[in-house]
């Protein structure tokens, strides 16, 4: 029995059957029903056989929810090209999670308007992550696929919350701080509740797990306490989300300094060909003490070296690492052996996402019949949230005739 009354979420075949041309959406391609590329975690499992070199590295034991999540939530914001510091600090946990868990993933644009953007745009950005999420795994059979403005109990429930938060919370939180720093002459409100419209996108499906990386933690335990506080104030009806950090908690850039970013050209993309990413991999920062090919190094304090973490066999780190150390071998040679198996790893990704685009009303379709699926879930929330704050649904209801209005 799902906790305090959750609705289940619509099967494959009921969800996709919404869409204009219901559940043939996925069976006219093959490509789209392969499994996800493979990658590895920072932490490898004892007694485990290496993949062959030049190959994706199957991914260890992906990172265990706690048992009692029956339901998970997880969004991004449509800001971009995803990189592969989307898909091993997000993606490839999510695709993971999918096959134990009900799963609901949004294109949070509501969240995206926080910042200064082009309104011609969004609709080709909300399109283009879409694209990417499914080319990277995301099943619309096994998982929710949507857009958060699809769906507007979000931002009621949002406001609902807003009225239980105290102001000195919100101005404490480390993204607001950091966010109004960035962009100092759109400060606008939405960026300083921003956390409790999270809170709504978890909340409003009552998700007990939310992936996460690092940079997220905080906004989760802000909305525990908004739940919290409701719960407290009118009784009892959302479930506390539990956090599921991704194993590879934060990728830095090619500039070994800074998380990857699009915005700080920083990145690999999750759909470049195999010569841009050897263009943009060749003159990517290493250890400084490598001057010259044969100075010594230190592997741990190289940033290539802990992309072979994610994207290499144990024979072929043991190898790069002994080469740096002894000066055995150049950057050069340890990079190309890294954008060898990063490329093995975008391959099946790039080829799904060109079958996508050849039916580019599929999408639209998947994502369709994703909000259509979650509308009566989210409408059902909302009435049992209003039945608990007295917001009586026969005022709202009421017939205006003889009113005389």
């Amino acid at each position: 029995m799902l906790a305090r009354g959750r609705a289940p979420l619509p099967g494959a075949g009921a969800r996709l059957a919404r869409g204009p041309r219901g559940a043939d959406i996925l069976q006219r391609s093959s490509l789209l029903r392969k499994g996800p590329p493979a990658v590895t975690t920072p932490e490898e499992t004892p007694g485990a056989t290496p993949s062959r070199p030049g190959r994706p590295v199957p991914e260890g034991p992906p990172p265990a929810a706690p048992a009692a999540i029956t339901r998970i939530f997880s969004g991004m914001q449509p800001s971009g090209e995803l990189h592969i510091g989307n898909w091993l600090g997000a993606l490839a946990n999510w695709v993971a999670l999918q096959d134990r868990h009900p799963c609901i993933f949004s294109i949070v644009d509501l969240h995206a308007i926080t910042q200064d953007y082009d309104p011609a745009e969004m609709p080709a950005r909300i399109r283009d992550m879409a694209l990417g999420w499914l080319a990277a795994g995301i099943d619309p059979e096994r998982s929710i696929v949507f857009v958060q403005s699809a769906v507007p109990e979000h931002a009621e429930l949002a406001w609902i919350f807003n009225t239980l938060v105290p102001l000195g919370l919100l101005e404490r939180m480390t993204q607001f701080k950091d966010k109004a720093k960035n962009q100092p002459e759109n400060v606008n409100a939405g960026l300083l509740t921003y956390p409790l419209l999270q809170a709504a996108d978890i909340a409003i499906y009552k998700a007990d797990g939310v992936p996460v990386g690092e940079d997220q933690v905080q906004h989760l335990e802000m909305a525990r306490d908004a739940v919290r506080k409701f719960n407290n104030r009118y009784g009892e009806v959302f479930p506390e989300p539990q956090p599921i950090l991704s194993p590879a908690r934060k990728v830095l850039g090619l500039d070994g300094e800074r998380k990857m970013s699009k915005s700080l050209d920083n990145q690999i993309g999750l759909n470049d060909s195999p010569e841009v990413v050897w263009a943009r991999l060749a003159p990517a920062k290493t250890d400084v003490r490598r001057k010259k090919r044969t100075d010594p190094g230190v592997p741990e304090d190289c940033n290539i070296f802990a992309w072979h973490g994610f994207f290499s066999s144990p024979e072929e780190r043991a190898w790069a690492a002994e080469g740096c150390r002894t000066a055995g071998i150049g950057c050069r040679d340890c990079k190309q052996v890294v954008a060898k198996n990063i490329d093995a790893a975008l391959a099946p990704m790039r080829e799904r996402r060109a079958e996508l685009e050849r039916h580019p009303g599929r999408v639209d379709e998947i994502l369709a019949a994703g909000a259509a699926a979650l509308r009566p879930i989210a409408q059902a929330t909302m009435e049992e949230v209003r039945e608990k704050m007295g917001l009586d649904a026969r005022v709202r209801y009421a017939s205006t005739a003889g009113s005389g209005r």
